[in-house]
């Protein structure tokens, strides 16, 4: 079902459409509203993916999901889609629109995994410094938590990933002990 290419070029068709008529981020807003109707409502995708619903029934649980909360050019997008027989790609379209938006921008999105949760001072300071030590001047910084790491952090930038957690130091030691580094040799 899923078709990268597909949902790539549909999304890079709106985008362009967007910029010529100066509604990116309005365009950006829309996109984001159906991706998380996409991601939290399953029973949504289902209809979309559905070939048993006729494309009139679609396009009016569209518009009763959409209505007021979407512009006229993504309304005339999902319209297209549908007429294209290309609903069923649209949580993948979604999500090629904001990558493709946030190349555009320049906005890159750094991962930030922490044991327990951060402060927003101490957020915004590991942003100033990532903006810092690299050429990236918008960032946008995911951060979660995840207590296996015991402490520390593991932070994704790009295809760098720097993991100073507690866990990986833990697991490098035992990955030692277990290969008997710490036992001399006798000859």
């Amino acid at each position: 079902m899923a078709n990268p290419r597909l949902a790539s070029r549909y999304a890079k068709s709106l985008l362009t459409l967007a910029i010529e008529k100066n509604l990116l981020d309005a365009t950006y807003k829309d996109i984001e509203f159906l991706q998380a109707v996409s991601k939290v409502n399953r029973e949504f995708v289902l209809v979309l993916r559905s070939p048993i619903i006729s494309p009139d029934k679609k396009e009016s649980i569209l518009e009763s999901v959409t209505k007021g909360k979407i512009g006229e050019l993504t309304e005339s997008f999902i319209r297209l889609l549908i007429r294209k027989g290309r609903e069923t790609n649209l949580p993948e379209i979604t999500t090629a629109f904001i990558d493709q938006y946030k190349e555009y921008r320049q906005i890159h999105t750094v991962k930030l995994i922490t044991a327990s949760p951060l402060s927003e001072d101490l957020k915004q300071d590991i942003v100033n410094k990532v903006k810092s030590q690299t050429h990236m001047k918008n960032i946008e910084l995911t951060a979660t938590v995840d207590e296996n790491l015991i402490g520390g952090f593991v932070l994704q930038v790009g295809d760098t990933l720097i993991d100073a957690s507690i866990s990986y130091d833990l697991g490098v030691i035992r990955k030692q002990f277990l290969n008997n580094d710490f036992i001399y040799k006798i000859r």
